[in-house]
């Protein structure tokens, strides 16, 4: 074993300790450092025993232990934890040192945390790691950003360890400065958000309307699986409902139907608030989330309030296409929006994202890798400043093949009173982008009627903004323009 490691890892929680024996499997040698020893100690001695692994006990023993210029990858719990740990190891590192966040942080902190450590003459790479558990140890997605010097230090072990698509390529390469890393991986678990329920929308339809029983929906989501919406949540999807319990009933139909979240979906909505990008389908899938948690509610709502008589009389097998079709097509918008949120975040952020390179760097390990991704890619090789996924040849003709099953889809889950709210999002958002003229004149109107908030007119140039005394009491004085 090597005098010194290459790289450093604090917290050997799973995912820790699976980055850990992935690198070290790569050839590269490793401290480890816990703040609870006695992990230290098991890992080394357990999964880790006999491997290229230095076991650490104090923060000074891991630095002491690290080839200069030191690399400390940190694997802690986002927020006030990492702020912590910064400062208690900041005393210990010389100019030109590395640290590098693996967790889920909010871009924001990063931003904050890169401007804070380069100001002290030390480097910092915030990076999203996807790909769980599983992951972690054979090879994830790695999206680093933050300290543009930083990237040359550790290119080669990230690109070791991830995962690689079909050609040998890494799913990991440089996304931007700052904060990008993160912002890239808060958006892939935005669009996880959506993938995920629209499946289970799916899935409820199966279930409640046309009556299908866990195996054959497995059945369905195998053939799925094998074409255009071949994809790690479906493959999952179809091993779920294929799992008996110990009395040999499926085991999706024992689990209580309250879902949880870890705010990485909250956030990504939040951030589309506030650049003001229509992120409609994640949004409705975060607040699905947020009414499944209602449990108690929904089951005393359901004894009062009256919906209509599920009935299907239609071909299952025609309606199961129309299905996989209206999922196809919403799936399709779920990742236009958050390309939109991702181009409009970096116009504001000044960051230089390769949005084509984003979409290989989700192709494999990670959760929502399929190979839909493929296309996106070549989407943006056909028109790197591509306004919307949508307009692209591809989800273009894609999306106008699919649509006469979208709706027809929407609309009969609508009358049976099984509800949609990603599914029906997405064509809302297809319906509202295609429309040359929206009712928003009416209700500009409204706003200066009450508000003297003003409007522009169809007749005269962009930019110029007018006033009406709608009542004849309310003088021609206007409020200032502006938007949040």
């Amino acid at each position: 074993m090597k005098e010194k490691a290459d790289i450093g890892l604090v917290g050997l929680a799973v995912m820790g300790e699976n980055l850990v024996l992935n690198m070290e499997s790569k050839g590269f040698t490793v401290a480890v450092y816990n703040r609870t020893t006695q992990k230290v100690d098991g890992f080394t001695e357990g999964r880790g025993k006999g491997k290229k692994i230095i076991g650490t006990r104090s923060l000074q023993e891991l630095v002491d232990s690290l080839e200069r210029p030191r690399k400390i990858i940190l694997m802690v719990k986002a927020g006030g934890p990492v702020d912590d740990f910064i400062e208690k190891i900041i005393p210990y590192l010389d100019k030109g040192d590395l640290l590098i966040d693996g967790g889920n942080s909010h871009f924001p902190d990063t931003n904050r945390r890169t401007a804070f450590l380069e100001d002290k003459g030390l480097l910092y790479i915030g990076t999203g790691v996807s790909g769980g558990e599983e992951g972690a140890l054979k090879g994830p997605s790695i999206m680093p950003g933050g300290s543009k010097e930083a990237w040359p230090l550790v290119k080669d072990i990230f690109q070791s360890i991830a995962a690689k698509v079909d050609d040998g390529t890494p799913c990991c390469d440089w996304v931007g400065e700052d904060g990008a890393g993160h912002f890239v991986k808060m958006v892939h678990n935005g669009i996880e958000y959506g993938d995920m329920q629209l499946i289970c929308e799916a899935y409820q339809i199966m279930k409640d309307m046309l009556g299908m029983n866990a195996g054959e929906m497995h059945e369905v989501f195998s053939e799925w699986n094998k074409g255009e919406l071949d994809s790690y949540l479906i493959e999952i999807t179809r091993d779920i409902l294929g799992y008996k319990d110990e009395d040999g009933t499926p085991m999706v139909d024992k689990i209580l139907d309250t879902a949880g979240q870890k705010g990485t979906g909250k956030w990504t909505g939040i951030t589309a608030l506030e650049l003001g990008v229509p992120l409609t389908l994640i949004g409705e899938s975060v607040f699905s989330r947020c009414l499944s948690s209602q449990k108690e509610e929904r089951v005393e709502a359901s004894k009062i309030l009256e919906g209509p008589e599920i009935s299907f009389t239609g071909n299952r097998v025609e309606f199961i296409e129309d299905l996989r079709l209206a999922l196809y097509a919403s799936k399709m918008v779920s990742y236009a929006q958050g390309y939109v949120l991702m181009r409009e975040a970096a116009r504001e952020y000044g960051w230089d994202i390769n949005y084509g390179g984003i979409a290989l760097m989700w192709r494999g390990g990670c959760i929502i890798r399929s190979v839909f991704l493929s296309k996106i890619k070549e989407a943006f090789d056909r028109e790197p400043d591509l306004k919307n996924l949508m307009l692209d040849p591809f989800f273009k003709d894609t999306l106008h093949r699919a649509q006469a099953s979208w709706r027809r889809v929407v609309a009969l889950a609508m009358t049976n009173g099984i509800p949609l709210p990603a599914l029906s999002s997405a064509l809302a958002y297809y319906d509202g982008y295609r429309c040359e003229r929206l009712p928003a004149n009416l209700l500009q109107a409204q706003r200066d009627y009450f508000g003297a908030h003003t409007y522009e007119r169809i007749d005269k140039p962009r930019g110029e903004f007018f006033h009406t005394n709608w009542t004849g009491r309310g003088g021609t004085t206007a409020a200032s323009t502006y938007n949040v």
